[in-house]
């Protein structure tokens, strides 16, 4: 049985932007459909907020004051941001960020943007039990998702067709291109903009777990880069000792693939031990 399409509203501004996101969910599980009048996206959102399962956004494309007036209004959708890597959050404390050239992980941004957006919901939900401020509306859409997907469809029912091993060859040659790329931003970050270090590291994680990419892969692309760095910095006559340093951040990700695949154990299953959860990642090695 396929997954239901999802309607992804496209709040980007730039038309060449718009027309490669479009192309990088072409044939996938999600419609992407642009606003009908982009000079009121607020009204465009009011009127379809029952339609929507989720937005993309353009960095610094809009003015705060839009964000200021969705979250007011509790207009709140699953997010991806494309843009820069810089720590600053545009929408909410769920939305994923995902370079423009990267957008071959788009389609598994938006998985993990939905699957935040519901983690969070139902957290907060948690919280709220017993009494709260929040009205039943800020969780609407939450829980038309979970009616559809299924709170751990999102998780742990991921697209078997979208994973790595089962891409075409060119397709896993552009996702690994993509992938080293947003690990190169994670490292150039890693000890100088934390902020913007974790974003990067969610965004590799993110695609890493939707995509069961194999940790081997992983290792290969932080080898790859490492090597790249010391040959480049030896060239140029620049010590190279600090580069064994990064091993942290290899570590670091591990360490939130492990977080991933234990939070996608089902909830009627016997919590998984750390060494449970690391031989879990070796089946995917």
């Amino acid at each position: 049985m396929s997954e239901p399409a999802l309607t992804i509203a496209s709040l980007l501004l730039t038309p060449a932007l718009q027309g490669a996101c479009a192309l990088g969910l072409k044939s996938r599980r999600f419609d992407l459909v642009p606003l009908e009048d982009n000079r009121d996206p607020l009204a465009q959102l009011r009127a379809h907020r029952e339609g929507v399962d989720a937005v993309l956004l353009e960095q610094d494309a809009w003015p705060q004051e839009l964000f200021k007036q969705l979250r007011e209004e509790e207009l709140l959708f699953p997010a991806v941001v494309v843009g820069e890597v810089t720590g600053k959050m545009e929408y909410h404390d769920a939305e994923v960020h995902l370079p423009a050239d990267q957008l071959e992980q788009l389609p598994y941004s938006l998985d993990a943007a939905i699957a935040r957006f519901l983690r969070r919901g139902q957290a907060r939900g948690e919280d709220l039990k017993g009494g709260g401020n929040e009205t039943e509306e800020r969780w609407k859409l939450a829980n038309r998702l979970k009616g559809r997907l299924g709170y751990l469809g999102v998780y742990y029912k991921r697209d078997p067709e979208r994973f790595f091993r089962n891409l075409a060859e060119l397709e896993r040659e552009e996702l690994l291109r993509s992938l080293s790329r947003t690990y190169r931003d994670l490292l150039v970050s890693y000890f100088r903009d934390p902020a913007a270090a974790n974003q990067a590291l969610e965004s590799f994680v993110n695609t890493a777990f939707f995509a069961d990419l194999p940790i081997t892969t992983t290792v290969e692309i932080h080898m790859n880069l490492i090597d790249g760095f010391w040959k480049q910095l030896k060239l140029e006559g620049h010590k190279i000792d600090f580069l064994q340093d990064y091993r942290l951040a290899l570590l670091d990700v591990m360490a939130h693939l492990c977080e991933m695949y234990r939070r996608s154990v089902p909830p009627d299953r016997p919590m998984a031990t750390p060494l449970d959860t690391f031989s879990l990642l070796q089946e995917h090695a």
